[in-house]
């Protein structure tokens, strides 16, 4: 199913005791004031994979052009940082090793990481509401971190946005799917509680990366 897709796709897996670290973070994530801030809450670092350890930036301000993002592009969004517990963890530093060596980025690659908990709010929550897209990086990794009470929520792969998807998934705990962003488009179907008027959601890290950009390049 996955033929000619090998380079732009990779399936894998984050460790038991990295899923039991991360997940606890996601209590703690703030309702945001941008359009989609009531449902889904996040936090958002840009950190450096340098000698195997994550390293912080001052980085807190994350814009899309609007050619790539129609919902929310050329808007200057501005989160609150990944907690430092959350960077430091070993769970985290996992997740960057993973991604850096998966795609094969040089020492000091500079990484967005968005932390993000989807609410099931509606009959139907949007997990992506700016519909099929792409990134506008080289390099994304998505991983499930926890679904509770919900259906819903796979992603879908796209050779292009005309198309129907060639892959569909839900993500389970910890399970990473690696993306060539400029080769393949994405989506992610709504999520629903399924048992209505209790607590719903989906948990996930999204972490990008452009070709390049590296602090000990320079």
């Amino acid at each position: 199913m996955l033929h000619g897709h090998e380079n732009t796709l990779q399936l894998t897996q984050l460790s038991r005791e990295a899923i039991h670290q991360l997940s606890p973070t996601f209590t703690t994530l703030p309702h945001t004031q941008h359009a989609d801030g009531q449902y889904r809450l996040r936090r958002y670092s840009v950190v450096q994979f340098i000698d195997g350890k994550v390293v912080a930036t001052d980085k807190h301000d994350f814009v899309q052009s609007e050619q790539i993002n129609h919902f929310q592009g050329d808007i200057v969004r501005q989160f609150e940082p990944l907690l430092s517990k959350t960077i430091n963890s070993e769970g985290m530093r996992e997740m960057c090793e993973l991604f850096v060596e998966s795609n094969e980025l040089p020492n000091g690659q500079e990484i967005e990481i968005h932390q993000i908990r989807i609410s099931a709010v509606y009959d139907e929550t949007q997990v992506a509401p700016e519909g099929v897209h792409q990134d506008g990086f080289d390099h994304i990794a998505l991983i499930g971190i926890d679904r509770h009470n919900i259906v819903g929520g796979e992603i879908m792969l796209y050779n292009d946005n005309h198309e129907a998807p060639f892959f569909r998934k839900v993500l389970e705990n910890g399970e990473v799917a690696l993306l060539a962003d400029g080769k393949l488009w994405h989506n992610a179907c709504p999520i629903r509680a399924i048992e209505h008027g209790k607590e719903g959601h989906m948990d996930v890290f999204v972490l990008t990366a452009k070709d390049g950009v590296n602090a000990l390049q320079s």
